[in-house]
């Protein structure tokens, strides 16, 4: 320990050697400091003191979708803390749980009628899969203990989150030894927007009929293995922003019934409006309801962390009947009240809002990115709902763009080859106008 006084360096200075940032060495590139927030923009300080404010096309990875300092989830916030902030879950209620747990099941597709709330996304997603083992050793089929899941995937950090994540590109292939085998087919074929995603059929699309094929016969392979099935409906999020069509979630219910897997959807950064529709599993309509559902992110409005697993009553009575009685997993901070409080306000100002006029409004603002197109450093561009995509032809240069995209006030955060934003629904037609032009103008000038 060093006899040096903090108050006299500048946060990002003493910030630097002693904080982890995600995945980023400790002394990596300098960050950005946070002096103050609100509506969709953050006002950020550099290393030389430099302030000013941007619109933040991130929404803080996806989660920040009524914007900094809303009234409604302050209010909230500030009502709770002063009833009680925290109780423990075990043997307790509270009213903030049971009014989240009963908006959600309203909300969500039919028949997800109960509710396991965790503490974040990840930790849904360990609760979903061990329901699923435990639902295979409730029904006699002890031995299935993997899953079936595709390419490209992203499911969190947590060690059964990460074995069904991408084997080779999913950030984790560090960890072989210490990961289980899932088996992984194919990534589904791309779609580049919304009417790709919704309007093919598999009677008209070659590339859909291939991997269904591929899928079912992977299946009928390994289905012997599998608990269940996993996937991000409709758009993989940080294994590459990858959209595709609705139909490969019919494929996958299918296969489910046909070998008695269950159907997890992971709709962490999918779910409560993101993709055009509230969940996206209701781009397939009744086709393809899943069995498990997972959301988080956007749930609280990024004011706290929290997430939640829902399950049909088979699933859940079939564990209840059998010798376990209960899903193997409580977290410390279960059910928080303090942040369930601010999840229901957060829903209900979602739906009070009008989250559709919201999101269409992001969607016909961010095909301006398609002005990037004639840059010879892009690839392409993919816009469904509230998601705008440049894909390069080569890797970012994440600092380098960042810096530029500063410059123009917007905050972006790129990643592998992709400049990408999910700005806030607050954001105005003239806010993403901003974005999408300071997105254009970044990849020009760092990558030409």
């Amino acid at each position: 320990m060093t006899a040096t006084t903090p108050v006299l360096q500048s946060v990002i200075a003493r910030d630097r050697g002693l904080l982890w940032h995600p995945y980023a060495p400790l002394h990596g590139a300098l960050p950005y400091e946070v002096v103050g927030a609100d509506g969709p923009r953050l006002h950020l300080a550099d290393s030389d003191g430099v302030r000013r404010p941007v619109l933040d096309a991130m929404s803080s990875w996806w989660s920040v979708v009524h914007g900094y300092r809303n009234p409604a989830l302050d209010a909230a916030a500030r009502g709770q803390l002063e009833r009680f902030s925290h109780a423990m879950f075990g043997g307790l209620t509270h009213e903030p749980a049971v009014a989240l747990a009963e908006r959600l099941v309203a909300l969500t597709p039919d028949g997800l009628d109960h509710v396991f709330l965790a503490d974040s996304g990840s930790v849904s997603v360990e609760v979903a899969l061990k329901l699923a083992l435990q639902y295979q050793v409730a029904t006699g089929r002890p031995e299935r203990q993997r899953f079936l899941t595709v390419r490209g995937g992203y499911h969190g950090d947590t060690f059964a989150a990460m074995s069904v994540c991408d084997p080779v590109d999913g950030m984790h292939a560090t960890f072989p030894g210490l990961l289980a085998p899932q088996v992984f087919g194919p990534r589904p074929p791309i779609a580049r927007s919304a009417d790709e995603v919704g309007s093919l059929t598999r009677e008209s699309s070659e590339e859909v009929r291939a991997w269904a094929a591929a899928m079912t016969d992977l299946a009928e392979r390994r289905a012997g293995e599998c608990a269940a099935i996993i996937v991000e409906p409709v758009l993989q999020g940080a294994g590459g922003m990858y959209p595709y069509p609705a139909d490969c979630l019919r494929v996958l219910r299918e296969i489910a019934d046909a070998h008695e897997m269950l159907l997890i959807f992971d709709e962490i950064a999918t779910g409560f409006g993101r993709t055009g529709t509230l969940f996206a599993t209701e781009w397939c309509g009744a086709d393809a309801l899943p069995d498990i559902l997972c959301v988080g992110k956007a749930l609280t409005g990024g004011y706290l962390t929290l997430a939640a697993m829902l399950c049909t009553t088979h699933v859940a009575e079939t564990v209840e009947r059998s010798e376990m009685g209960a899903i193997l997993h409580g977290p410390t901070f279960m059910g928080n009240p303090l942040a369930c409080a601010v999840a229901a306000a957060s829903v209900d100002l979602l739906l009070e809002r009008g989250w559709q006029d919201d999101v269409r409004r992001l969607e016909v603002g961010l095909t301006d990115l398609v002005a990037a197109e004639r840059l010879s450093s892009v690839d392409e561009v993919r816009v469904l709902g509230g998601v705008g995509v440049i894909a390069l032809h080569e890797p970012v240069r994440v600092v380098e763009v960042t810096r530029a995209a500063i410059e123009h006030g917007v905050w972006v955060r790129p990643f592998r080859n992709l400049v990408y934003t999910m700005p806030p629904y607050v954001c105005s037609a003239d806010d993403i106008a901003h974005i999408t032009g300071a997105m254009v103008a970044a990849v020009e000038e760092v990558h030409g």
